[in-house]
């Protein structure tokens, strides 16, 4: 790396964004400024305020952006991801949460506006980013979240704990099932990429786990369908379920829940880019889909 502590900070923040660039990392001046900004510690105002000035940069820096340019995701590196209100720990074994999720956890919120001690779960919490933040956010709601990786589960236990979640360790296909009927809305945002669908980012590709990528089967439904399946026997009759898809799948899903016969009100919904990236359903029958 060509640059090193004593060069200004605004020199080596435009040096390793050409060098983040040539790596092909999709976002190089945001993530060569996070970078500085972790190791500063100040704000990412502040570091933009600081780029104006002759600041030094800092220890480390250079091989930070190293390893970024290996194409070693930013919150690997940080350890920490932030979602919505939300500043998560995360590292290898776990999922890190997409911005597109977010509008998830909106649909959620914007379904309990108005409802009085609503008992919530997610179905396949990963690091706790739907979980944590309905509970952060809808503070008077019961929450509940469930995590069937080792690696995921301790992650998703740091995270929770301060907000107050109850995790359980187990599988989305049977979890929680002295709760059967009681749940007001159950959300998932579970694996969904199909078999042979591998990745074109390096960073999701070879760093995040495979357990948390692909649906199972061909079609990458397996996990889905079940998630849906668990939903149908967790929730109370008018209770709300909302699960996260890749675009291509909305159809699917769409009519899979209006074949089943136990949901009505079926909508699929876009994120912030226009995707067709979430699909809601509100349970007419109590009891397990068929």
């Amino acid at each position: 790396m060509s640059f090193f502590p004593g060069q200004s900070l605004a020199d080596a923040v435009r040096e390793a964004t050409t060098i983040l660039a040539d790596a092909g990392v999709p976002t190089p001046r945001v993530d060569a400024e996070l970078l500085a900004e972790h190791l500063l510690g100040v704000g990412l105002g502040r570091l933009r305020a600081m780029l104006l000035g002759d600041s030094a940069a800092p220890d480390g820096y250079g091989d930070l952006v190293a390893e970024r340019a290996q194409r070693v995701p930013l919150q690997h590196i940080t350890g920490v991801a932030h979602f919505r209100y939300l500043t998560l720990a995360v590292g290898p074994g776990v999922f890190i949460p997409r911005p597109e999720t977010e509008s998830v956890v909106q649909l959620v919120i914007d379904h309990l506006r108005g409802h009085p001690h609503p008992k919530v779960v997610d179905l396949g919490t990963g690091s706790g980013a739907i979980a944590g933040s309905i509970a952060h956010e809808v503070p008077e709601a019961d929450v509940y979240a469930v995590e069937f990786s080792d690696f995921a589960h301790a992650w998703a236990a740091r995270n929770l704990q301060p907000l107050g979640v109850k995790l359980v360790h187990g599988d989305l296909r049977n979890a929680l099932p002295e709760h059967d009927a009681t749940f007001d809305v159950v959300v998932s945002n579970p694996p969904y990429i199909p078999a042979e669908a591998i990745p074109n980012e390096p960073e999701v590709a070879l760093h995040d786990p495979p357990e948390a990528l692909y649906g199972g089967g061909a079609d990458g439904m397996e996990l889905p369908t079940a998630a849906a399946a668990s939903a149908a026997r967790l929730l109370k009759a008018g209770g709300y379920f909302v699960m996260e898809h890749a675009e291509v799948q909305a159809n699917w899903i769409a009519d899979h829940l209006r074949a089943v016969g136990c949901w009505t009100d079926v909508t699929t919904h876009v994120d912030l880019n226009g995707k067709e990236r979430a699909t809601s359903a509100l349970l007419a029958i109590a009891g397990p889909e068929e």
